[in-house]
C-alpha cells in the first residue's frame, strides 16, 4: 500500500474526482462495472462516462428499484425451476439472473454473501431451501449486516449445512457457533474456545421442522451463559449484540468486502482499514453506505488497484456474455464451471471460495481457454443479436488495430504490450472467412494473461 502514489490512509477513501491526468473514461467505467458487477457493454460504459463516477455508483446501489418486472419474472422462473427439484438447475437459474440482471451490483453482492455465509447444495440437496437462502442474501445485500447474521441463524439451509438443527441442550453442537465467530463476524484469533462453547448453548433448540425454522423450548439451554465475559440467560439473538460489540467485528467484515471489491492480495494494514471500519460501526453496520464509500473512493480507482484481482470463473464467463450482450447455454455452463472450481450454490467448504491466485493453475488456465472458445462459438450470431464480425463493424472496430484498442477498453484492466497488440491486430485482419477469423482472434484476446485479471 505504501507504493500507492499520492495516497495515504487518511485520504484513500475520500471520493475520487476525475481529472485530466485521471479521467473517468470508458476504461475507468469498465473497471467500475467489472468490480461492481460483472462487466458492461459499450453503451453502458458511455452512459456511465456521461453520468460520472459518483452518480454511476449510486445507480448501481439503487438495486432493482424500477426493475420490478425483471424481479417478478425471475421469481416465476424460479418457481418453474423448483418443480424440477434440482439444485443444479437452480444454479443455472442464478447464472441466468447474473447474466440479465439490470442490477449487477446487487447480484454481485449476493454472490459475495453466498461466499461469506457459504452453504453447499452438495449437502443441502433441496432447491427450495437453497433458493430461500439466495433470496435472503439478495434482500439483505445492501441492508443491515447485524440483521443478516440474525436471519442466517434461522435459515433452514444454513442450519442443516452446519448441523445446528441437531443442537440440543444435553449435547450442544458447536459447528454453527464456531462459524458465527470465525467466518461470519470476528475472524480467527478474536475469540476463545470457551466463547464457542457458550455461544453453542445459546443456539440450542433451534430446529428445522418440515423445512421451516422452529424454536424448541424443551431443547434450549435456559441456564446462564458467559459470552465474551458477559453473563446472562442468552439465546442466539441476545448473544449477537455482544459479538458485534467486539472491535474485530467491523474490521473483519470490512476487510473481506475490500478484498472482494478492491484487491485480492494487496496488503492492507489496520491503519488503511480503520477509517472504513469506523464508518461501518458508526452506521450501525449498514452495508450500503460502506459499499458506496469503497466504490467511489480514490483507492478504488488507483492505477495499482486495476488488475489487482483475478477474475473468478463466474466473473470470467458472465462478464464476457454481458460485455457482448451474448447468448449461451447456461445449463451447460454449470458443468463447465465445475471444472474451473466455481459453481454457484456449491462452494467447496464452509470457508467458501478462496479466490485470488487460487483460481489459476496449469489445469484451470487450459480449461478457461477451452471454455472461452466454447462461449464464442456458442454465441455465434448472438453478439447483440448479430455475428461477431457485424458487431465489430457496428462499433467501428473493423480494422485490427481499432478492434484491439476498443476491446482493451471494454475487457482489460491494463494495457497490452505493443508487440501483443500488433499480433492481435494481425489476427483480426486475417482476410479469409471473416467470421471465423474474428472469432479466433477474440479467443486469443480472451486467453491473454491480462484478461484473467479484473
Amino acid at each position: 500500500m505504501a507504493k500507492l502514489a499520492g495516497l495515504n490512509p487518511a485520504d484513500a477513501w475520500l471520493p475520487y474526482e476525475p481529472s485530466p491526468a485521471h479521467p473517468f473514461d470508458r476504461r475507468a467505467a469498465a473497471h467500475l462495472f467489472r468490480r461492481a458487477g460483472f462487466a458492461a457493454t459499450f453503451a453502458e460504459l458511455d452512459q456511465a462516462v456521461e453520468r460520472g463516477p459518483q452518480a454511476t455508483a449510486q445507480r448501481l446501489l439503487a438495486g432493482e428499484r424500477g426493475s420490478e418486472p425483471f424481479a417478478d419474472g425471475m421469481q416465476r422462473f424460479a418457481t418453474s425451476v423448483l418443480g424440477r427439484d434440482s439444485t443444479e438447475a437452480l444454479a443455472s437459474w442464478w447464472l441466468y439472473r447474473m447474466r440479465h440482471t439490470p442490477a449487477p451490483l446487487l447480484e454481485k453482492t449476493t454472490l459475495f454473501w453466498h461466499g461469506h455465509f457459504a452453504t453447499s447444495a452438495a449437502k443441502v440437496d433441496d432447491a427450495k431451501l437453497m433458493l430461500r437462502q439466495n433470496d435472503l442474501f439478495r434482500g439483505s445485500a445492501f441492508g443491515d449486516f447485524q440483521s443478516l447474521v440474525k436471519a442466517i441463524g434461522r435459515d433452514p439451509a444454513m442450519l442443516l449445512y452446519l448441523d445446528s438443527a441437531t443442537n440440543r441442550k444435553n449435547h450442544p453442537n458447536e459447528n454453527f457457533a464456531r462459524e458465527v465467530l470465525e467466518l461470519f463476524t470476528l475472524g480467527p484469533g478474536n475469540y476463545t474456545e470457551r466463547d464457542i462453547q457458550q455461544l453453542a448453548r445459546c443456539y440450542t433448540g433451534w430446529e428445522i421442522q418440515h423445512g421451516e425454522f422452529k424454536f424448541n423450548s424443551f431443547q434450549h439451554d435456559t441456564g446462564s451463559k458467559s459470552v465474551f465475559d458477559r453473563n446472562g440467560n442468552f439465546d442466539g439473538d441476545s448473544a449477537l449484540p455482544i459479538i458485534f460489540e467486539q472491535p474485530a467485528a467491523a474490521t473483519f467484515v470490512t476487510t473481506k468486502l475490500v478484498r472482494f471489491f478492491v484487491a485480492d492480495e494487496m496488503y492492507l494494514s489496520p491503519e488503511w482499514i480503520a477509517p472504513l471500519a469506523q464508518q461501518f460501526r458508526a452506521a450501525q453496520f449498514q452495508i450500503k453506505p460502506l459499499l458506496e464509500t469503497i466504490l467511489s473512493s480514490r483507492l478504488f480507482y488507483a492505477a495499482e488497484v486495476r488488475g489487482a484481482k483475478v477474475r473468478s470463473p463466474v466473473e470470467l464467463t458472465i462478464g464476457f456474455l454481458r460485455s457482448f450482450d451474448a447468448g449461451a447455454n447456461l445449463q451447460n455452463l454449470v458443468s463447465s464451471l465445475r471444472g474451473l472450481g466455481q459453481v454457484p450454490l456449491f462452494p467447496p467448504n464452509v470457508k467458501g471460495w478462496n479466490g485470488g491466485r487460487q483460481w489459476i493453475n496449469a489445469s484451470t488456465i487450459l480449461a478457461r481457454a477451452n471454455l472461452m472458445k466454447k462461449l464464442i462459438q456458442e454465441a455465434g450470431g448472438r453478439f447483440g443479436g448479430t455475428s461477431l464480425a457485424e458487431w465489430l463493424k457496428q462499433h467501428g472496430l473493423e480494422k485490427g488495430k481499432d478492434a484491439v484498442a476498443g476491446l482493451t477498453d471494454l475487457l482489460l484492466p491494463i494495457a497490452l504490450p505493443a508487440d501483443v497488440q500488433a499480433k492481435l491486430a494481425a489476427a483480426f485482419d486475417t482476410p479469409k472467412d471473416r467470421e471465423t477469423a474474428v472469432q479466433n482472434a477474440l479467443h486469443l484476446f480472451c486467453t491473454l494473461p491480462e484478461y484473467q485479471l479484473s
